[in-house]
């Protein structure tokens, strides 16, 4: 039975990763009024260990800026060369994203400690990303990540199911602070971070 646990640990430090989302932060897309049980998802730490690209809209785990002994879980709001409008407490009305960092936002801004406290992040401490809740058995599946701007107003026109329509909702209004880089008007930047081997 010991012989599995090297590999176990290496799969759950290299691979993949499941958590239980706790807290109000990410409401409605995480932990929904609805639910009466915490949602249990699936990280993937080899994308962000191999270099694939953090883009816009994805979720992902983070060590706390602030506590760094927490792991935090957030939306990609921004890459480099992005500007965002911030929100209170923030003390710049708008931010230029430097590279080497994202902007990290909760999708609910009143239980959510993120980018508009603590500013942008590094990308160094991105821990993984996430790939689909398995808990509880009706919210099993992958979450939809709208690409751009477009995307999301054209999925928005589409009929809600269940809470889709007040996710959809606050999506677009994230989106609509965040003026993309130039040269990555349609098409979201590779922003990478180094493998820490």
């Amino acid at each position: 039975m010991l012989y599995w646990a090297p590999l176990v640990v290496g799969f759950d430090q290299y691979f993949y990763t499941v958590k239980t989302i706790r807290g109000r932060s990410m409401q409605p897309t995480f932990n929904p009024d609805t639910s009466a049980w915490n949602d249990v998802v699936i990280f993937d730490r080899h994308s962000i260990n191999s270099g694939k690209p953090i883009l816009r809209g994805d979720i992902v785990s983070l060590r706390d800026p602030i506590r760094h002994n927490r792991t935090i879980v957030k939306r990609v709001l921004a890459v480099p060369g992005d500007v965002v409008e911030t929100l209170p407490p923030y003390p710049q009305t708008e931010v230029l994203i430097p590279e080497g960092h994202i902007w990290v936002e909760g999708d609910e801004p009143f239980h959510s400690l993120d980018s508009n406290s603590f500013g942008p992040i590094p990308l160094a401490l991105v821990d993984a990303r996430l790939r689909c809740i398995i808990w509880p058995p009706h919210r099993l599946g992958a979450l939809r990540r709208p690409t751009s701007s477009l995307t999301a107003l054209t999925d928005s026109l589409k009929p809600p199911r269940n809470s889709e329509s007040a996710k959809t909702e606050r999506n677009m209004q994230q989106q609509s602070r965040v003026t993309e880089a130039a040269s990555t008007s349609f098409h979201d930047p590779p922003v990478t971070r180094s493998p820490e081997w």
